[in-house]
């Protein structure tokens, strides 16, 4: 049962929504942004002046790594659950080995699911401490994605900054 949850969650969608602080002004940040995003893959699909938002939008491409783990796990808990029932009920042993050759099916389903369009919201936002301007970024993204973002862009999570 744990593997079926296993496999669905593959494919679940993981979006979340970060607020980052970046040391230097919204204009040249903005350029840092959108070259990033354009080295990832992603486009501008849509610019809200009056939310201040811009709207990314790239292909998510499976991994086949993923997929073959995935085959490769299904495989396996298929077989272990065929030598119990074979044990159980020796009469049908090929029947219950052959179940193996359903294991396909779990990397299939990965595969269809995994790759698919994935948007990225960003909002950025200009505010004055004691003595620099620093930039708020509000981003609503795939958590892989907004670890990535913040780990090459060096950005700081913000703490008990108000937008």
């Amino acid at each position: 049962m744990g593997l079926l949850f296993f496999i669905r969650a593959s494919v679940k969608d993981r979006t979340e929504q970060v607020q980052l602080i970046a040391q230097e002004p919204e204009e040249s940040l903005l350029s840092r942004l959108q070259q990033y995003f354009d080295t990832r893959a992603y486009r501008i699909t849509a610019v809200d002046p009056a939310t201040n938002q811009v709207t990314f939008q790239g292909f998510v491409r499976p991994s086949w790594f993923l997929a073959i783990f995935l085959t490769s796990i299904a495989a396996c808990s298929i077989f272990c659950f065929s030598l119990v029932f074979s044990s159980l009920y020796p009469e049908f042993t090929n029947l219950f080995v052959g179940l193996v050759l359903l294991a396909p099916a779990a990397g299939v389903f990965y595969w269809k699911k995994a790759g698919r369009n994935e948007q990225v919201f960003l909002k950025v936002e200009s505010f004055t401490t004691e003595e620099t301007t620093q930039s708020l970024i509000t981003v609503t993204a795939h958590r892989d994605e907004l670890a990535q973002l913040q780990q090459t862009l060096k950005l700081k999570p913000s703490v008990g900054i108000e937008s």
